[in-house]
C-alpha cells in the first residue's frame, strides 16, 4: 500500500479531545465560572464534559454519581494526585481521559504501568547522537509523558500504576509531593524541572490486581482513591452500550441498528451474571473467569452488528449474539461453565418472551 493510501486512512480511535471537539469549544466559550491555574476550563465545565447537559447539547459520556465526579474533579485542583480503582471494564481509563480532555485539552500524556520497568520509561531517557555531539543538555533529554506533563503544565495518565515496580512507584513521591524533578547531569537551574500550574496525575488500577495492596503506602499518601463501580441501573447501562455501539458500527463503516430488544438480552445476562443476582432479586451464580462489564457487553454488541453486516444480511439476532456472548463469558475458570448451565436452568428457563426463548433454545452452545 502506498504511503499516501496510509496516510488517509482514519484512525481506528480518536481522542477524546478530537471527538468531542466542538463540545469543549461550546463549553469553553460559555464558561463564566473561575477556572483552576493551568485548566482550560472551571470545574463545573468539566463536569458537565464527563455528566452531560442536555440543556446546552452535551452529550453524557460516563454513567457515574455526581458527587462522585465533583470529588475527583476537585482532587485535581489539588497538589494531591487522583487514583481510580475497581473491576476490569469500569471505563476508569475513559474517565480519567475525559478528564485531561476537558482540563488540559489534550489526553494522550500516558504512561503503562505494566510496561515502565526503568526510570528513564518514567522520568527521562536521553538522545544518544545529540548527546555525543554536545554532551548533557537539555537538546539531548528525550523527557517521558510525565515529565512532559510537569514542564507543559497538563494532566498525565498513569494506567495500571499498581504494576509499575515498587521501586519506580517511590520515584513519583517526588513528583507528587514536592514537584520537582532534579536531573542530576544537567548544571544549575536547567537540571531542575518544577511542575507548572495545570500538572497532576490520574492513575488507574484494576481492584482485582495483586499490586493496589502492595502500593508504596507514602504513594497511596499522596493520592486520592476514588472506587469507579459497575453501572447499577439497567436503563443506565442499555443507554451507554447502544450509544457505544452505534459509535462502533459507523467508525467500522457498518450500516446495523442495533436492535433494542436484542441487546436487552445482553446486557440483562451481563448485569445478572456480573452481580450474582437476578432483576428479581433471586441469588444466581457469579462467573468467576470474565469481566462482564459494560465495555464488554459493547464489545460483544459491536461483534454481533459485524456478524450481522458481514454474515447475516445486516439484521442483528439473538443466535448471533449468543455465539459471542458464550465467547466472552467463558474464558479460563472451568467452573465457570456449569455456573452458566446454572443461570440458564434457572434464570433464562422461567422468562417469557420469543427473545428469552430463542435464548433457551441456545443453550446447547454452553456444552
Amino acid at each position: 500500500m502506498s504511503s499516501s493510501n496510509q496516510a488517509c486512512k482514519a484512525a481506528q480511535r480518536e481522542p477524546a479531545e478530537e471527538v468531542y471537539a466542538e463540545e469543549l469549544v461550546k463549553l469553553k466559550g460559555m464558561d463564566h465560572g473561575p477556572v483552576p491555574p493551568g485548566w482550560q476550563m472551571s470545574p463545573r465545565a468539566v463536569e458537565k464534559f464527563v455528566l452531560g447537559d442536555e440543556k446546552l447539547g452535551i452529550e453524557q459520556k460516563f454513567v457515574a454519581d455526581r458527587a462522585m465526579v465533583v470529588r475527583i474533579i476537585i482532587s485535581l485542583c489539588t497538589s494531591r494526585g487522583c487514583l481510580l480503582v475497581g473491576e476490569p471494564g469500569t471505563a476508569k481509563s475513559w474517565l480519567s481521559e475525559l478528564l485531561s480532555a476537558a482540563i488540559s485539552g489534550s489526553s494522550t500524556l500516558t504512561l503503562q504501568g505494566g510496561a515502565v520497568s526503568q526510570v528513564g520509561q518514567l522520568l527521562y531517557s536521553w538522545n544518544e547522537s545529540v548527546l555525543r555531539a554536545e554532551g548533557p543538555c537539555l537538546k539531548a533529554l528525550v523527557p517521558s509523558p510525565l515529565l512532559r506533563g510537569m514542564m507543559e503544565g497538563r494532566m498525565v495518565r498513569f494506567e495500571e500504576i499498581a504494576r509499575c515496580p515498587q521501586a519506580l512507584q517511590d520515584a513519583l513521591l517526588s513528583v507528587l509531593s514536592d514537584r520537582v524533578v532534579v536531573i542530576p547531569e544537567l548544571a544549575g537551574e536547567e537540571g531542575v524541572i518544577l511542575a507548572r500550574e495545570g500538572f497532576n496525575v490520574i492513575a488507574t488500577s484494576n481492584s482485582i490486581d495483586e499490586g493496589v495492596n502492595r502500593m508504596s503506602a507514602a504513594l497511596k499518601r499522596r493520592m486520592d482513591f476514588e472506587e469507579i463501580r459497575p453501572i447499577r441501573n439497567l436503563s443506565d447501562e442499555m443507554g451507554v452500550v447502544l450509544r457505544e455501539v452505534r459509535k462502533a458500527n459507523n467508525r467500522a463503516g457498518i450500516n446495523v441498528e442495533p436492535d433494542e430488544s436484542v441487546v436487552e438480552i445482553l446486557v440483562t445476562m451481563f448485569h445478572e451474571l456480573r452481580n450474582g443476582q437476578t432483576l428479581d432479586g433471586r441469588s444466581t451464580d457469579r462467573l468467576a473467569g470474565s469481566a462482564l462489564s459494560t465495555a464488554e457487553a459493547v464489545s460483544v454488541a459491536h461483534a454481533a452488528s459485524l456478524n450481522a453486516w458481514y454474515y447475516g444480511g445486516g439484521a442483528m439476532t439473538v443466535e448471533q449474539l449468543m455465539h459471542h456472548i458464550i465467547g466472552s463469558a467463558l474464558k479460563d475458570q472451568p467452573e465457570d461453565r456449569r455456573r452458566l448451565k446454572h443461570y440458564f436452568d434457572t434464570a433464562v428457563a422461567p422468562r417469557r418472551g420469543e427473545h428469552w426463548q430463542q435464548v433457551w433454545a441456545l443453550r446447547s452452545l454452553i456444552h
